[in-house]
């Protein structure tokens, strides 16, 4: 079907490309994608795909906005806070491009659903921040054919890549096994330049374009790095690896049994957390449930030492402004950064407990006490997150 009068106007700058015009805005019109997370990469994304004119955008989040979504998650805004991720973005596509048919899925994306959504979409654009997720995305788009657009973004730098192509790599071409589970700190433990997602979101979309389309030349078996600091850009040569089991041998043919656990994330890690609160509760263990050498403490576990008077010292090296955010009460504030200057005060007999935000940082200032002489160090295991959860639901998640 032609295009209509309104759309010749909407798309006009489009229809006056040559590697575009009405056939190629035809083309988008008669095309799907799939935008996985809402975040501050599927934000860009979602928006620039739905002003392209693609004509049916699925979304994917299972989460709700939250204020801390603003500084960079542009699809959202104040008014829709603590509205599912799905629905604020559904409402601002549909004023941007009526002409887009929005299917949302208000759902994780996980093992059982996976190859069933991405199936019906012709192109991908993982824009999560787990690597679970992003190694469930690959698999399941190499097993059904699709190819994706990935990016991922810290602090000031980010990458960007097209897996799952005909004859190009896949995301396990790259990184055939993830890394060790807490050494890669995610947005909220070390922080992202608001804009760099934007960047990288936006780049997502035109490599999505560029594939719906047909033209140029996408980022198959090329993986861009990008220094927003420096403003630097270089390119990686990514080749596909003919014993990759997935995209070479093709000897893999289901899904794994748990991302979770492979990306050491999984159920073991919680049954053993769950074990050691249920002991701690039953036998009243002034240890807080661990062996004396135990270098973790869980957040109800902590709380019944503290409700017993135990002689603990609780340490937050967490910043200012997010002590300011949500604190715990007998805990001082003793900022990372500060800690190599200021640990030869700290009396060395004493029994610690370390927290920041998640458990990564404090896990990592627990780790270099031990170096120095502290042989009494626990880590708070998820952090001031976990605590609001599952002890103190006052103090305020951010």
């Amino acid at each position: 079907m032609p295009l209509s009068p309104d759309e010749l106007q909407r798309y006009a700058r489009h229809l006056v490309l040559p590697q575009v015009g009405a056939t190629g805005q035809e083309r988008l019109r008669a095309s799907s994608a799939l935008v996985i997370g809402l975040g501050g990469l599927g934000s860009p994304a979602a928006l620039y795909l739905a002003a392209a004119g693609v004509g049916r955008l699925g979304i994917l989040d299972h989460d709700t906005v939250a204020v801390h979504n603003l500084q960079r998650q542009i699809i959202h805004d104040t008014s829709t806070l603590g509205a599912p991720k799905v629905d604020s973005a559904r409402v601002r596509i549909e004023a941007l491009n009526p002409y887009v048919r929005i299917e949302t899925w208000r759902t994780a994306l996980t093992r059982d659903n996976a190859r069933g959504i991405v199936s019906d979409y012709d192109v991908i654009l993982d824009g999560t921040d787990s690597f679970a997720t992003r190694y469930l995305v690959n698999d399941a788009c190499v097993l059904e054919g699709k190819p994706y657009v990935h990016a991922s973004v810290h602090r000031f730098e980010g990458q960007l890549s097209v897996f799952g192509a005909p004859h190009g790599p896949c995301y396990r071409c790259l990184h055939p096994t993830p890394p060790p589970a807490g050494s890669v700190p995610n947005c909220a433990e070390g922080g992202v330049l608001g804009v760099l997602p934007g960047l990288l979101g936006t780049m997502q979309a035109t490599e999505a374009l560029k594939l719906l389309l047909g033209i140029g030349a996408p980022m198959v078996g090329r993986l861009l790095v990008v220094d927003a600091l420096g403003m630097r850009f270089q390119e990686v040569q990514v080749d596909r690896d003919d014993e990759c089991p997935w995209c070479g041998k093709r000897t893999e043919r289901e899904l794994l049994a748990d991302y979770a656990a492979f990306c050491g994330e999984g159920p073991a890690a919680t049954s053993a957390a769950a074990s050691a609160d249920a002991s701690a509760d039953a036998s009243g263990d002034a240890s807080g449930g661990g062996a004396p050498d135990a270098t973790s403490i869980t957040p109800r576990q902590l709380a019944a030492r503290l409700a017993r008077g135990d002689a603990l010292r609780v340490i937050d090296v967490r910043e200012p402004w997010e002590h300011a955010v949500a604190s715990l009460e007998p805990a001082e504030l003793i900022p990372m950064q500060t800690i190599p200057a200021r640990h030869s005060a700290l009396p060395r007999e004493t029994e610690y407990v370390v927290l920041c935000h998640h458990g990564m940082r404090s896990a990592m200032v627990a780790d270099y006490l031990r170096t120095v002489g502290f042989t009494r160090v626990l880590n708070l295991e998820g952090g001031i997150d976990r605590w609001s959860v599952e002890v103190d639901p006052s103090v305020s998640r951010y």
